[in-house]
């Protein structure tokens, strides 16, 4: 009896597993919309380590514009296009930079806003550019990124060449530096620029007094300063980010050193003035941001910023702007060609005209922004003020 009896309940188990894959059947799971189309948009920079701040900064600005392409429900072709942000860890390291592009490439993105920097940029450009998919970058300013002959390589803020050549002319015209002292990172970043001013400052008519290295995850600089004090420079360059120049000018004020410290768009940032505290006196740092609004433009960057602010509890840091704008400039390129098909929109997006938060984005042969800005900026009463912008 016990047997059948648990034959009877198997049987009965069997049926009732029977019946419930009938009505799965009968009722399969609905299959997207046809006229729907997901386009995945990748964005890479460094939010782990010294500079996350920044990458973190580009991030929240490429996730608001994905944000707001949604809310608009904007079509490409005869679809209605969902947006979606893939974000990945470069951690500013060359090699991981490498990795997190591949992961965005396997992934199937369409096209890559990043990398945060120079260093992590260049080797990523490589992957981009096998793969067929465009690459804008918002923040990296070494002048290789756009003469690798990659055609999708695109850049939105002003290079080194701009950076240093006009922070080199600065130092000597306004600053009256008669001699300077240069330190560099060793990065792609600090090494560019770096040499981009020493040049720029010595044609003006200064002289070089030094020019030290150190890397771009020191904190110490007792021993390199302690070196250039001795040559007394009126103007002390430093090619390198926030967390390493913070360090710096609290170590100059402890030296006695008085000279001025001067360098680019790594120094002007928020987190400078936490980073150095109480050695950020007034006009002791000036610094040049690789972009810059003026006239007409400043209302919408303002708006900008007010909707950052609005989003993410925080003000913007750097570049978010520019992160911002170059994930619209790939939608409007895949709104003007009809798809999201890199080959096909890439033409579009090489002709774009464009008139965003970071002002008018247009490209020149090799990717460049035509008529890019800068913004000198100094620090005062504890805040980053602007002295002006130039073209």
């Amino acid at each position: 009896m016990r047997t059948e009896l648990k034959l009877a309940v198997l049987a009965a188990a069997v049926s009732l597993a029977a019946c419930g894959k009938k009505e799965e059947t009968a009722a399969p799971a609905a299959a997207p919309a046809a006229d729907q189309l997901l386009v995945k948009i990748g964005h890479a920079g460094a939010t782990s380590g010294q500079v996350a701040h920044l990458g973190k900064d580009n991030e929240n600005g490429a996730r608001l514009a994905i944000e707001e392409l949604n809310a608009a429900g904007i079509k490409i072709g005869d679809k209605s296009a969902k947006f979606e942000l893939l974000a990945e860890d470069d951690a500013a390291d060359p090699k991981q930079a490498t990795a997190a592009a591949q992961k965005l490439v396997d992934a199937g993105v369409k096209g890559v806003i990043g990398h945060l920097t120079s260093g992590t940029t260049l080797p990523a450009s490589q992957i981009y550019n096998a793969a067929g998919i465009p690459q804008i970058t918002p923040s990296s300013t070494n002048p290789k990124i756009t003469r690798q002959g990659y055609a999708g390589a695109f850049r939105l803020v002003a290079d080194d060449t701009q950076q240093g050549g006009a922070l080199g002319r600065y130092s000597v015209e306004t600053l009256k530096a008669q001699t300077v002292a240069v330190i560099d990172d060793r990065t792609a970043y600090g090494q560019g620029l770096s040499d981009e001013f020493e040049k720029a400052a010595a044609a003006a008519g200064a002289k070089v007094v030094g020019h030290e290295f150190t890397n771009d995850k020191a904190t110490d600089f007792k021993a390199i300063l302690t070196t250039i004090k001795a040559k007394q420079p009126d103007v002390i360059f430093f090619g390198g980010m926030d967390s390493a120049g913070g360090p710096m000018l609290r170590q100059m004020k402890q030296l006695g050193i008085k000279a001025k410290l001067v360098g680019g768009d790594g120094l002007c940032t928020g987190e400078m003035i936490k980073l150095s505290a109480e050695a950020l006196g007034d006009d002791q740092v000036y610094c040049v941001e690789a972009g810059g609004v003026d006239g007409a433009e400043v209302s919408d960057n303002e708006k900008f910023r007010a909707a950052f602010k609005a989003r993410y509890n925080t003000e913007v840091q750097a570049y978010a702007a520019y992160a911002y704008d170059g994930v619209k400039l790939l939608a409007q390129a895949m709104q003007t060609s009809g798809s999201a098909e890199p080959a096909k929109y890439l033409p579009a997006l090489k002709a774009i005209q464009y008139q965003g938060a970071s002002g008018k984005v247009e490209f020149d042969e090799q990717g460049g922004r035509k008529n890019a800005a800068l913004t000198l900026y100094t620090f005062r009463n504890g805040a980053r003020a602007q002295l002006a912008v130039i073209r």
